[in-house]
C-alpha cells in the first residue's frame, strides 16, 4: 500500500501555489507534479494508493478524479484523503502525524509493508527494486537515498550509513555531513521516500504522536532515533534501473522546491539528448487525457519574418504557433503564440496567450495570461521587478490569470 504525502503549502514556489497545492503545479507541458510519483507506483504494479492532502487541494483532488481513476473492480485505487482531524482539533503537524491522523487507513487495509513518499519530486523509480532491498534486509524502515557531493550535504537530511546499507546515524542538514561508504566526496541524501514495515510504522508514528515538543516529522522525529532500536536501511536510489531508461538519467531526481529550480527542472526536457526523457514508451508518465485537438504551426511568409516555428521546445496539444518563433520552451495546452512574437528558455502554462510582436525570455507564465502586443518581458529586469516576481537567477514569474498591460 501507498501513502503519499500531499499536503505541503509550497510557499517557496508562490505565486505558482497562490491558488493550488505544489504537487497539483502543472509540470512539462501537461503534466502536474504529482504525476510522476504515482506514475512510479502504477508503473510498478503497486495499485492502492491513497494520497494525503491538505493545503489549497481542491485542484489536486479534481486532477486526482479525472486523471487517476482506477478499476475498483479488482481493488485498485488512487484516492485523494482531505485532512479529516480524526485524532482532535489540528491540521496535520507534520509527515508523522498525518500518517497517525490517517491510521485507519492502514488498519483497513492490512498491508504488510506501507511506502510513504512525498509528491513534490520530479524522478523515474521501480518501486519494487526498493521493496526487494526492504525485504531482503528484514528492515523495519527503508529509506531512499541518493548520493550528492559532499559540499552540498547542509541542504539535505543526511544518513551516516554502513557498507551493508544500515543505518548508523540520520542527521538533518549537518554542518560536517558524513561520507558515504567508499567515496568520501560524496553522501547520502534522504529523498523523502520510506518504505516501512507495517506494525513498525503504526508503533512509530503512535508514540511519535504522544511525545510533546515532537515536530511530528518522519525526518526529524523518527529517523533520527529509530535506528537505535529497529532495523533500518538506506536503499541507494542510484541503483535503480527503470525499464528503457538511458545510463544519462539514471540517479535523476530533483525536488522541485524553489522556483529557480522548477524552471532548471523544465529546461532539463526540452535539449535533444534531455537528461531527463519523457518519450520513454517502457515507463510512461500517466495523466490526465485531453481531446484538443494537435498543436498547429501556421505561416510561411519568409519575406515578412512570419514563419511559425518551434526549436528545442515541448509543445502541447492544443497550441498554436502562428508566424511566431519558440525556442528551448514548455508550453502547456491551449497557448497561443500570435504573429512576430518571440518566446525562448520559458514555461508557459494552458491558455497562455502572447500578442503579436511580444518579446519573452526566461520566464514562467501561468494559466490564462494575455501578453499585449509588444509587450516585453524577461529583457529589463528592474522594469520586471516592478510588476512582476523575479527570481535570484532572473526569471520573471507571472502568476495566473495576472492581467499584464
Amino acid at each position: 500500500m501507498a501513502m503519499v504525502m500531499a499536503g505541503g503549502a509550497g510557499t517557496r514556489l508562490e505565486p505558482l501555489t497562490r491558488e493550488r497545492a505544489k504537487p497539483a503545479v502543472p509540470f512539462a507541458g501537461r503534466y502536474r507534479i504529482i504525476d510522476f510519483c504515482l506514475s512510479n507506483f502504477v508503473n510498478s504494479n503497486v495499485f492502492k494508493i491513497k494520497v494525503l492532502t491538505q493545503y489549497k487541494s481542491d485542484s489536486l483532488n479534481n486532477h486526482l478524479s479525472r486523471a487517476w481513476r482506477m478499476t475498483a473492480f479488482v481493488g485498485h485505487y488512487c484516492e485523494a484523503v482531505p485532512a479529516q482531524m480524526r485524532t482532535g482539533g489540528d491540521w496535520y503537524k507534520g509527515s508523522a502525524d498525518a500518517i497517525y491522523q490517517n491510521l485507519n487507513l492502514i488498519t483497513d487495509e492490512e498491508p504488510d509493508h506501507v511506502f510513504v513518499f512525498g509528491a513534490d519530486n520530479v524522478y523515474v523509480m521501480d518501486v519494487r527494486q526498493m521493496l526487494d532491498f526492504h525485504v531482503s534486509r528484514k528492515s523495519d524502515c527503508t529509506v531512499g537515498v541518493l548520493p550528492v557531493p559532499i559540499e552540498e550535504g547542509s541542504q539535505f537530511g543526511i544518513l551516516d550509513v554502513a557498507a551493508d546499507g544500515r543505518v548508523k546515524a540520520f542527521l538533518e542538514k549537518p554542518k560536517n555531513p558524513p561520507p558515504m561508504p567508499n567515496d568520501p566526496t560524496k553522501c547520502l541524501a534522504s529523498m523523502g521516500n520510506y518504505i516501512f514495515r507495517t506494525d513498525s510504522l503504526v508503533a512509530e508514528v503512535t508514540n511519535d504522536a504522544k511525545l510533546e515538543g515532537s515536530a511530528h516529522d518522519f525526518g526529524k522525529s523518527i529517523l533520527s532515533s529509530m535506528h537505535d532500536r529497529a532495523n533500518v536501511f538506506a536503499y541507494d536510489f542510484f541503483s535503480n534501473v527503470v525499464p528503457g531508461q538511458g545510463q544519462r538519467e539514471r540517479g535523476y531526481w530533483r525536488d522541485v522546491g524553489t522556483l529557480d529550480t522548477y524552471f532548471q527542472c523544465n529546461m532539463d526536457l526540452v535539449g535533444v539528448e534531455p537528461i531527463f526523457n519523457l518519450y520513454n514508451g517502457e515507463w510512461p508518465i500517466h495523466t490526465a487525457n485531453s481531446t484538443l485537438p494537435p498543436a498547429k504551426f501556421v505561416f510561411n511568409d519568409s519575406a515578412n519574418k512570419r514563419i511559425g516555428r518551434a526549436t528545442d521546445s515541448l509543445v502541447s496539444e492544443g497550441c498554436i504557433i502562428s508566424g511566431s518563433s519558440v525556442h528551448r520552451s514548455v508550453l502547456s495546452p491551449r497557448v497561443r503564440v500570435n504573429s512576430w512574437a518571440e518566446v525562448t528558455d520559458s514555461v508557459l502554462m494552458e491558455g497562455v496567450e502572447i500578442g503579436r510582436h511580444a518579446i519573452i525570455r526566461r520566464a514562467i507564465i501561468d494559466k490564462n495570461v494575455t501578453i499585449p502586443p509588444g509587450t516585453q518581458i524577461g529583457v529589463d529586469p528592474e522594469e520586471d521587478k516592478k510588476r512582476f516576481t523575479l527570481t535570484e537567477s532572473g526569471i520573471v514569474v507571472i502568476p495566473k490569470g495576472a492581467r499584464v498591460g
